[in-house]
């Protein structure tokens, strides 16, 4: 288990926004913290606490800049995601992205469109590329949202499907959009279930705010699945200590070797 730190841009500045209001009008976007510091800040950080495999994401457009900073501050250390195709996923893994990650693209008119993931896969390759795959509760079942967290997609999370699709990338992550950025604890049968099912590596995202929820979110995966926490941390403005989550999560490393 490791844990992934996260830069969410929102309009050139690093934010953290709950999810679910983004695809409402400006005014009803709920912000739980914007950043004084820019994308290189938070990247040089986590350059120098070593974590690999963070992820930043351009939630909507006037995002470029700050996030191309961010990959050349920590060049191989830094996945990006938001808006990306196979039209333009070459330009960031150019710029020092280790992964590009997609989910609307890949998911269109509600249902999986293999065309554009093939696409994809032929242009940067499965090891460069992370499958997004956050996912909302239906009839207790999870599926697949796009479009900003707005459309329900067809696409059940089960191990068939997580099976299927871990043959074209090198990731999975996975936000539980129903309660990222709510602080409201982790969705605990998404991540039993996801711990049971995958095979490759899958960062989980939604809801950790203490270190009870990290110990339960160990405890659930069994250590399978990686974490980001974004809102709760003391650094996007939350009570959660950083420096703490990174003290921990290496000492559960040394521990476990």
């Amino acid at each position: 288990m490791k844990f992934r730190p996260c830069i969410d841009l929102h309009n050139g500045k690093v934010k953290q926004i709950v999810g679910e209001t983004l695809g409402t009008e400006g005014k009803d976007i709920i912000e739980n913290f914007v950043s004084s510091y820019d994308s290189t800040y938070y990247a040089a950080m986590f350059k120098r606490d070593h974590l690999l495999g963070g992820h930043v994401i351009m939630l909507g457009d006037g995002n470029k800049a700050e996030a191309v900073s961010a990959l050349q501050e920590y060049p191989g250390g830094l996945q990006i995601g938001g808006g990306i195709q196979a039209e333009n996923a070459s330009y960031y893994l150019d710029r020092g992205a280790s992964h590009v990650v997609v989910t609307s693209y890949i998911f269109r008119d509600g249902q999986l469109n293999l065309g554009n993931l093939n696409k994809i896969v032929s242009e940067v390759g499965k090891n460069e590329l992370v499958i997004d795959l956050s996912c909302k509760e239906k009839d207790g079942k999870w599926f697949v949202a796009t479009n900003q967290w707005k459309q329900l997609s067809n696409f059940e999370l089960n191990e068939e499907n997580i099976r299927f699709l871990e043959q074209y990338c090198d990731e999975f992550l996975i936000h539980a959009v129903d309660v990222e950025g709510k602080q409201s604890g982790i969705q605990q049968s998404l991540v039993s279930t996801l711990a049971e099912w995958v095979t490759i590596p899958t960062t989980y995202a939604g809801g950790a705010r203490s270190f009870a929820d990290i110990e339960l979110f160990r405890e659930l995966s069994g250590g399978n699945l990686d974490i980001t926490i974004g809102s709760a941390l003391d650094i996007f403005g939350g009570n959660l200590s950083y420096d703490q989550v990174v003290k921990y999560m290496k000492e559960l490393t040394m521990t476990n070797k």
